[in-house]
């Protein structure tokens, strides 16, 4: 295993027999979370840098086959926050320490492209020592463009798959992987600190899909990646799909720490929604980023991507203090920052 991940950690490529093995072959994961926890030591030390999430509508146009909030769900009761209810989520955040906004809802229209520029205008005038991250969803490139000139720092947009087919079996006609792709690269063109990111155990997803998300991550370069088991929905298609599994999801963080060694690489909620270490566990596969709640509590159990997810105690913004503390006993340290990427700073 260590002549593999060395290769990896010198920029080599690997064959899809050692790809395979990394992933789902019989040995110590231990050794191999290790090596990735060293990698991101040599880059960013202890630190874990803090996001705070607000979660701005669960209004979305789309179907994604394994989104509990998808267009065609009846079930879910929406909500959508008004600029001055995220500038008071803000204002909550920055007196808690948060230095970064992660402004994430599902794709809708309500959302103009002069709302969320004017929303990220004010929040930059207020808070012009934080950074903005937007995970809007697929626009136009002019949107991008836009918002990035009103001050927006970073944008999220998970890549879900690197594999054309396995996309197709995730999604409803009229969503394409080369439009997901397409928005991808631009993004990264215009400026922004850019994310991707994949679901580890999503339905029909082989060892190949993820050998193609790691040379995918390897080759597009992106400044963050977003990685968390898949966890079904109960009103989705795949509501009876088996759960991914927490020993595969810290494999594919720590190789992404080892073929991305200065990417921002959050522990996931997803992590934690499936295990009560998950987001520790995932700190010391190689991830660097925690992102707590910091949505209203009356609209948190509304955004519900998948079933059970975790928005109280330590994956609250409220629960800060504790999150600290438990940061801590892992071996790392919650710092007070933006937590750009290494290059950026």
């Amino acid at each position: 295993m260590k002549d593999l991940t060395d290769r990896l950690t010198a920029g080599g490529e690997l064959s899809d027999d050692e790809w395979r093995f990394l992933i789902e072959g019989d040995y110590d994961r231990r050794r191999l979370y290790e090596e990735a926890d060293r990698v991101r030591r040599q880059s960013y030390g202890t630190d874990v840098y803090i996001r705070g999430l607000i979660e701005i509508s669960n209004f979305c146009k789309n179907d994604c086959l394994y989104c509990g909030i998808r267009r065609s769900n009846g079930n879910v009761k929406r909500y959508r926050l008004s600029k001055e209810e995220i500038c008071a989520c803000c204002e909550q955040g920055y007196g808690l320490g948060f230095r970064t906004f992660v402004l994430q809802g599902g794709e809708d229209s309500y959302h103009t492209t002069e709302w969320v520029a004017e929303l990220v205008s004010a929040i930059k005038e207020k808070y012009p020592d934080c950074a903005v991250t937007l995970s809007l969803g697929e626009r136009p490139q002019k949107d991008y463009e836009i918002w990035y000139q009103a001050g927006a720092d970073r944008y999220l947009l998970r890549h879900e798959t690197a594999s054309r087919p396995h996309y197709e079996k995730l999604h409803p006609p009229g969503q394409t992987f080369a439009h997901r792709m397409e928005c991808l690269r631009s993004l990264k063109q215009i400026g922004y600190q850019t994310g991707a990111g994949f679901m580890v155990g999503s339905p029909f997803q082989q060892t190949d899909e993820l050998i193609a998300d790691l040379r995918f991550l390897r080759e597009f370069q992106p400044h963050m990646v977003g990685i968390g088991p898949f966890i079904p929905h109960h009103d989705t298609p795949f509501s009876d799909k088996p759960q991914g599994s927490l020993e595969r999801t810290l494999t594919m963080v720590a190789l992404t720490r080892l073929v991305l060694p200065r990417t921002l690489l959050p522990a996931t909620t997803a992590l934690g929604t499936i295990h009560p270490e998950g987001r520790e566990m995932g700190l010391k596969a190689g991830a660097n980023v925690v992102m707590p709640n910091l949505s209203p509590v009356a609209v948190r159990g509304q955004y519900s991507l998948y079933d059970n997810k975790a928005c109280t105690g330590q994956e609250a913004a409220e629960g800060l203090a504790a999150l600290k503390k438990s940061v801590a006993q892992a071996g790392y340290r919650v710092v007070v920052g933006r937590g750009d990427y290494l290059e950026r700073r």
